[in-house]
């Protein structure tokens, strides 16, 4: 069953002041967008956001969302603020879905498996994208996009071109965009003398035992 949302619409002024009376009693302000209706101002349980923001498919997640007695719509969380100190939500921003239009998401990219540059000749894998731009209906949004870098060798680049297509999905993202390559791990250069520098003092002589023959010489009266 899809995740249900229950929220609660806000009355009164939309301003800072009532933002924080909002989250002091524990709720989080938002605001419903959606084609054929005014937005919205609700205010929501924050747990609920955050479990479904930690869940496997994320903000990409299409729940239900109830507003005061009225019939449940499809929605789904478009934007969100978080506190910098403490890293709480303090705002959201949510979408009413249309089951049956085109949707423009972001969605994650896993990487799985250890490539052959790696354990074979020393490089390191670098991630470039994270996240991919696809275009598909709600009910064919993936939660991830895996794809398999185990035969990578060192210098080979995977595209989003070599990610795996579906005629379900629609990547608008660039194809030649760099998802993932095996890179060559730089060895520090010695460091070069400065131009104009003063060069480093010799290395001390080290002190003979004994008198030199000057100094053995007994001094004339």
């Amino acid at each position: 069953m899809p995740e249900v949302v229950v929220a609660t619409p806000r009355k009164g002024k939309f301003n800072k002041n009532a933002a924080r009376r909002v989250r002091a009693a524990g709720k989080i302000p938002a605001v419903l967008y959606g084609p054929g209706h005014d937005p919205a101002a609700v205010e929501v349980d924050p747990k609920q956001i955050t479990k479904i923001l930690y869940s496997e498919s994320g903000h990409n997640t299409i729940f239900d969302l109830e507003i005061g007695g009225q019939p449940a719509a499809k929605a789904m969380i478009v934007d969100w603020q978080r506190e910098p100190i403490k890293d709480q939500l303090i705002h959201i921003d949510l979408k009413r879905i249309a089951l049956d239009r085109l949707l423009r998401v972001h969605v994650r990219v896993k990487l799985l498996g250890v490539p052959a540059g790696v354990k074979l000749e020393g490089g390191i894998l670098d991630q470039v994208l994270r996240e991919v731009e696809i275009e598909c209906l709600p009910a064919d949004i993936p939660s991830h996009i895996d794809v398999d870098v185990s035969g990578l060798a060192l210098h080979d680049v995977v595209r989003v071109d070599a990610l795996p297509h579906s005629d379900k999905i629609k990547f608008i993202t660039s194809g030649d965009a760099t998802v993932a390559h095996v890179v060559q791990i730089r060895e520090e250069a010695a460091p070069t003398p400065v131009e104009g520098a003063a060069a480093a003092p010799a290395e001390p002589e080290v002190a003979k035992k004994g008198k030199t023959e000057a100094e053995a010489a007994p001094a004339k009266k």
